[in-house]
């Protein structure tokens, strides 16, 4: 007997077939657990990496802060200071956020100011650290509300700003990305006496 060649059998034994392995496939899973890694891994890795960034930028932050308040507490312990000393604060503060580096950039402004029986507060002295005067001797000063109304007082006011540069998130990114200041103000009152009086300032 011969056998009759039909192209419409042929097509849906090919339907059949294709079906067959669909749903082979479908219940296959060998390969699943390579997928599911492949998917979740580089999430697990930008989990870990962000987690190590940010504990390093909040202990930097920190730093930052210790930095600016070891400063104002330093001057505030004696009633005179001088040029000198004001100049080799940047070496305390350099020493206070190691193992960090004070990259280029960074700006350190240390300001007597004094507030009279008034409440009235204005610059008595400042000092930054290329040995400039930031503020005029005389200039009103905002004081922060946590010590407005102190009257007949002298604050050290230090101001700290570092540049700080993200380690492995993104280090291609511009500039303005990757790299942002992290700041302290801190404001400390005179131990003892009336004001600080600073030679050469």
């Amino acid at each position: 007997m011969r056998t009759v060649f039909s192209p419409v059998l042929a097509g849906k034994r090919v339907a059949l077939q294709g079906r067959s392995l669909l749903r082979r496939f479908g219940r296959d899973r060998h390969g699943a657990g390579a997928i599911e890694f492949a998917i979740v891994a580089p999430l697990l890795i930008m989990a870990y990496v962000s987690a190590f960034e940010i504990s390093v930028g909040i202990n930097m932050a920190s730093k930052v802060s210790r930095a600016a308040s070891t400063v104002s507490d330093l001057l505030t312990q004696d009633d005179a200071t001088t040029a000198d000393t004001l100049d080799k604060m940047k070496e305390v503060t350099k020493r206070v956020i190691a193992p960090f580096q004070q990259a280029d950039g960074y700006t350190l402004k240390i300001t007597g100011v004094a507030v009279d029986k008034d409440g009235k507060a204005t610059v008595a002295w400042s000092r930054d650290q290329a040995k400039g005067e930031p503020y005029t001797k005389g200039t009103a000063v905002a004081l922060p509300s946590n010590i407005q109304g102190a009257k007949d007082l002298f604050f050290v006011r230090t101001e700290l700003a570092v540049p700080y540069t993200i380690l492995l998130m993104a280090p291609n990114l511009s500039s303005r990305l990757n790299s942002f200041p992290l700041g302290k103000t801190s404001y400390f009152a005179l131990r003892r006496g009336k004001t600080i009086a600073c030679s050469g300032c």
